[in-house]
């Protein structure tokens, strides 16, 4: 792992802290909503928009400026918190720079061994603003993540004095949107809406459901920090960019199957000789059955390599898949399409111990979360994975205060 990497706990654990914004606070609310979860419903319906105009409108969209994008605005977001909207853009309007100084002070005060490559990164995003379609993607996608949440918080809150007015606004920033074609897709609420509403219900699905845990997290939240643990890592190793976003991608879909099944804890998996291959032969099906049909058709072999054999190293060979021991650096292009299976259940197991041991330290230590800690940190002593010391990552994390 290079010094001063992009991989650092304590930005990972920026990310995770926003497990405990709370949105709409002063509405009532039907359900829990916190900003990591609204920032991953962001993140997919980011994805689904760029694809469309990929595949549509054969745009050439730059997926490194798609996830930092979104990357970026989401640690923005959490170092300024819990800013009503209007009071946000008029601060923007009239003190932008002085507000973005202010992030850039903050985040090298909280984080003060963060990679100076992605902190000149972060201030390039904020300094030099462009109207691309990849902003113009990531704007749209804020947008219907927000319209997504204020639908449930306008069916609780119709008489509230202002709600009319909260309606109008995100309706008018949509529409100012309308020429993105996955835009237009979505409003229809058919196909396309169908599976921006199923990744949505991963909200609502909490992990380690057996366990009292602080902060509560979801599903779709905790693939959200799989993908930003992944982004970061494949930085680190020099990933090409269809590696990274590969990579990313995998990530933030390598639960998806469970809103189709619900989470099948890994006790329950192995406990029946061939479960786990019943279980996976399932959710293929699943998938093919109720999630492709919500997609183009031309989409469909994109998501499937992403989802299947997710945390074995692959490659594409001629058009075909090939399971590889490790990615070499003569692959390390594009065109072969690589992805860091190992890598990603590397993150994969890094947040879940971020999840038990960070409640743990909240003072929240049932039984299940401290075996589930120690059973990771066992599994990665000693253990080296691209250069990256697993060990010493989970160390580095215990000898936080948080």
């Amino acid at each position: 792992m290079p010094d001063n990497g992009f991989l650092n706990m304590r930005l990972v654990f920026k990310f995770f802290e926003s497990a405990n914004m709370q949105r709409w606070n002063d509405h009532i609310r039907p359900v829990e909503l916190v900003e990591l979860d609204k920032q991953a419903h962001k993140a997919v319906i980011a994805w689904v928009l760029a694809r469309f105009e990929e595949m549509e409108k054969g745009t050439l969209i730059d997926w490194t400026k798609i996830i930092e994008g979104g990357v970026f605005e989401f640690l923005h977001r959490i170092i300024l918190t819990d800013i009503k909207p209007p009071v946000f853009h008029r601060m923007e309007r009239e003190k932008g720079q002085e507000l973005n100084q202010y992030v850039y002070s903050e985040l090298r005060h909280e984080v003060p061994n963060i990679s100076e490559e992605f902190m000149i990164r972060f201030q390039r995003y904020f300094n030099e603003p462009d109207d691309s379609v990849e902003r113009r993607v990531l704007r749209a996608a804020h947008y219907l993540a927000t319209n997504w949440e204020f639908k449930m918080i306008y069916a609780a809150n119709p008489t509230m004095y202002g709600i009319d007015g909260t309606k109008r606004n995100i309706e008018m920033q949509i529409e100012d949107h309308f020429d993105l074609i996955g835009v237009q897709r979505i409003l229809l609420e058919k196909k396309s809406f169908g599976f921006i509403e199923f990744c949505g219900q991963l909200r609502f699905q909490q992990r380690w459901a057996r366990s009292p845990r602080i902060p509560r997290t979801s599903v779709l939240g905790h693939m959200l920090m799989v993908a930003i643990m992944s982004y970061l890592m494949s930085q680190d190793i020099g990933a090409c960019q269809k590696r990274m976003a590969n990579n990313f991608y995998t990530g933030l879909f390598h639960d998806l199957p469970e809103v189709l099944t619900k989470d099948i804890i890994s006790p329950v998996k192995r406990s029946v000789n061939g479960l786990d291959e019943f279980i996976l032969e399932y959710e293929r099906r699943e998938v093919d059955e109720k999630l492709m049909p919500l997609l183009p058709s031309r989409w469909h072999d994109d998501l499937r390599y992403l989802l299947e054999n997710q945390w074995s190293d692959r490659l594409l060979k001629d058009g075909m898949m090939e399971i590889v021991d490790r990615i070499p650096d003569s692959m390390n292009y594009d065109r072969y399409s690589p992805v860091d299976g190992l890598l990603l259940k590397v993150c994969d197991n890094l947040n879940a111990y971020i999840e038990a041991a960070s409640s743990i330290k909240y003072g929240i230590r049932p039984r299940t979360l401290l075996h589930g800690r120690d059973d990771i940190r066992d599994m990665y002593q000693g253990v080296c994975v691209h250069g990256f010391d697993i060990g010493s990552l989970i160390c580095q994390f215990d000898d936080m205060d948080i």
